[in-house]
């Protein structure tokens, strides 16, 4: 039987959300961002930090693969995917290699 190379990559984003007003606007937009990931991605995405506060998040994003180029390009569109989203602002993104 042949070794199979597994990668994993877990993706650290901090959001500012400038518009929230209430724990419910803040948890619409995470809530759009995270189903958007998952969707497209495939993705595990999880809120990690922050829940408590109205304009701030945190989320892990992680994927599993057996091709570390094609995980490191759908790192890199979900950063744009991210970026591209009107109703937060990225503070902050981290990158590991588990």
């Amino acid at each position: 039987m042949q070794e199979q190379s597994c990668f994993v990559t877990l993706v650290t984003i901090e959001l500012l959300i400038p518009h929230a007003q209430s724990l419910k606007d803040k948890r619409q937009v995470v809530r759009s961002l995270k189903d958007r990931i998952r969707a497209k991605f495939n993705a595990s995405v999880a809120e990690i930090a922050f829940q408590d506060k109205w304009q701030r998040a945190v989320l892990a994003v992680c994927l599993v693969g057996s091709d570390k180029r094609l995980l490191t390009s759908s790192t890199d569109k979900i950063r744009s995917l991210c970026q591209e989203n009107c109703d937060s602002e990225i503070t902050g993104i981290e990158q590991q290699w588990l």
